[in-house]
């Protein structure tokens, strides 16, 4: 017999039961052009991963059903099943329908239905244009074909609703039934874990983008993207269009002189990416910064090739790492890896060597999901991803995840057993992230703000020596470039303002075996980004690098139109250029400048405005 409080669970599981269905719909809809590619696990692994998903869409659903039923629990006598039923109703056609919707976008767009059809809402003729080829017959039976499944499953899980037992008080009714709202917590954040549930979770195969896109739930997507599908106007228009084009082109035009400069003594060489996680030029010495808190950077610089004037893109870790693998500009209110169907259409480092033969891992100490980061490397073609799951649970002492001289061990540990060649591996710090927990004794006394950013930066540059010298005594070392970068600025040391360039002043610098000895201390002093990484790495291995059409290498010859070179980076809402005449900032709300040294000239200004419309306008695009 039926119990009363037994519907809840079960009302859970019907929307997962539907999802499912959708989800096999979605695979037999694109079986010729995809599904049948996939092996049985993959396809068993879709459902698997999507559940997440699914699952934080199912406890949206079941807020109001749960509320309702909370209300009845004052009227034992009424069952509010046909408020339910009618509750039911209207959301199931409305699931149906987005599934129904999303099998033949998915066919013609390539990614699952999000914001964008809302785009065309006030211009049905084009609307209508892009469904002229639809099978409209089939998509209806599908359509009718969800329904009455939603119908039957409804019918035979649900019905009848049980009454509350007549010996239930009211008020235990209605603490149950708030129990269980109560419970829909950890399903709607998709998990324990630190870090609400995002597309990223579901994403599961570096070899089957179509795989990982299956995994999705539509009506999740649907409207997890809504206040992000707002952004269809550029609202930075500062110029006439082709005003805005000639200055961007003018920006990226190789000088005449334009030798390349070469300074690698192997043509093949393992590539060895260090993200630094929060690594302001501020706290490292031969940057001008404090002396005494990067010994390791500042050895290395003596050693090796250090950049004097690179930039962040922007000012949060998603935004760098976008900057630095793809050499893709930043947006000022938003982030392009919060739309993995844009940056799928990205160009990425693990990509473009992987044509070439490279082997590609991603390590990161904590969880890949943050900021949809995971589906960002999946998409981008790296073959192995290391994370925070993949670490001993004694390890993770920290907020974030595992510490990184535990993270610098497994790389050591992991190459030394079998290193492919060659290879691209990418490290992730952590530990210089608040709160700034680090095992390590205080260099730095005091335990205000300040002090302790500085021993989380001390740390985790000492855990990089120890990490580096052991890497020396590697087979592998000779042959190895080692490219050392921050993934953004900090307003600390000195709370600098939110617009100024020093909070955006970060180090890059090369080392390894694969350098040249002749380049041991060489200082680049062209100013530059970090979106101008990609370019220069490529250039180095003597790779084309068009398809990075905002990246240009460091090591050539200045463009005319910047002498010097420049870096352009975005704060909330606004934007900075850098050049050797000095710096200026704009906000982009009021267009006003926030700061202009006196010797920049309006030329700067104009190319700032022009950077700003031009790169998000490609934004838009994508």
């Amino acid at each position: 017999m039926r119990n009363r409080f037994h519907f809840q669970p079960r009302y859970f599981l019907y929307w997962l039961l539907l999802f499912a269905f959708g989800r096999a719909a979605f695979l037999l809809y694109h079986w010729p052009q995809h599904t049948a590619d996939l092996d049985a696990g993959t396809i068993l692994r879709t459902f698997v991963y999507g559940v997440r998903l699914d699952g934080s869409a199912a406890a949206y659903l079941c807020l109001p059903a749960f509320l309702l039923l909370a209300v009845a629990g004052l009227f034992p006598r009424w069952r509010g099943a046909r408020a339910l039923g009618a509750y039911t109703a209207v959301v199931g056609t409305g699931v149906a329908l987005l599934t129904t919707v999303d099998l033949e976008l998915y066919r013609a767009w390539g990614f699952r239905l999000d914001s964008t059809p809302l785009q065309y809402l006030d211009s049905p003729g084009e609307m209508a244009a892009s469904a002229g080829s639809a099978p409209i017959l089939l998509l209806v039976g599908i359509f009718l074909a969800l329904l009455a499944l939603g119908y039957g499953l409804y019918r035979w899980l649900l019905v009848p609703l049980p009454l509350a037992p007549t010996w239930f008080q009211r008020w235990r009714a209605v603490l149950v039934a708030l129990l269980y709202i109560a419970l829909l917590v950890v399903p709607l954040r998709g998990g324990l874990q630190q870090i609400p549930v995002n597309q990223s979770d579901v994403y599961f195969s570096t070899q089957w983008p179509f795989a990982n896109h299956a995994a999705i739930n539509v009506p999740w997507n649907v409207v997890q993207s809504l206040p992000l599908g707002e952004l269809r106007q550029n609202p930075y228009q500062y110029l006439p269009d082709s005003a805005a084009r000639q200055a961007v082109a003018e920006l990226y035009r190789p000088a005449a002189d334009s030798a390349p400069v070469q300074l690698l003594r192997t043509a093949r060489p393992n590539v060895l990416f260090v993200i630094l996680e929060s690594f302001t030029a501020k706290l490292v010495g031969h940057l001008q910064g404090e002396r005494g808190v990067t010994p390791t950077l500042d050895s290395l610089a003596r050693t090796g090739v250090s950049f004097a004037q690179l930039y962040a893109s922007g000012d949060r870790s998603q935004k760098g790492i976008v900057a630095l693998l793809s050499g893709y500009p930043n947006q000022p209110t938003t982030s392009i890896i919060k739309f993995p169907r844009k940056t799928e259409g990205l160009p990425n480092l693990a990509r473009s060597l992987g044509r070439q033969g490279y082997q590609s891992a991603f390590y990161y100490g904590g969880e890949l999901a943050f900021a949809n980061m995971k589906s960002y490397l999946l998409a981008a073609g790296y073959q192995r991803l290391v994370e925070r799951q993949d670490f001993n649970r004694r390890d993770q002492n920290s907020k974030w995840g595992a510490h990184d001289h535990v993270l610098f061990n497994r790389i050591l540990r992991d190459l030394h057993q079998a290193p492919p060649q060659p290879f691209f591996l990418t490290a992730f710090t952590l530990s210089s992230h608040e709160p700034f927990e680090v095992p390590m004794r205080p260099r730095f006394p005091g335990r205000d703000e300040e002090n302790q950013f500085r021993n989380s930066v001390a740390y985790t540059d000492h855990a990089l020596g120890q990490f580096l010298r052991a890497a020396r005594q590697e087979a592998w070392w000779d042959n190895t470039l080692v490219v050392l970068v921050a993934d953004h600025g900090h307003t600390l040391p000195g709370e600098s303002a939110l617009p100024s360039p020093e909070r955006f002043h970060v180090p890059l610098l090369l080392s390894g075996g694969a350098l040249r000895p002749e380049a041991a201390g060489r200082v680049v002093r062209t100013y530059g980004s970090q979106t101008d990484v990609a370019a220069t790495l490529l250039a180095q291995l003597k790779l084309p690098a068009a398809e990075y059409a905002w990246s240009r290498n460091l090591l050539a010859p200045t463009p005319p139109a910047a002498p010097g070179g420049f870096a352009f980076y975005c704060f909330t809402d606004g934007f900075g250029i850098v050049t050797p005449a000095g710096e200026l900032s704009v906000d982009n709300v009021s267009r006003e400048l926030i700061y202009r040294d006196p010797q920049v000239l309006d030329q700067q200004l104009h190319q700032g405005q022009a950077y700003q419309q031009e790169s998000f306008a490609d934004f838009l695009r994508r």
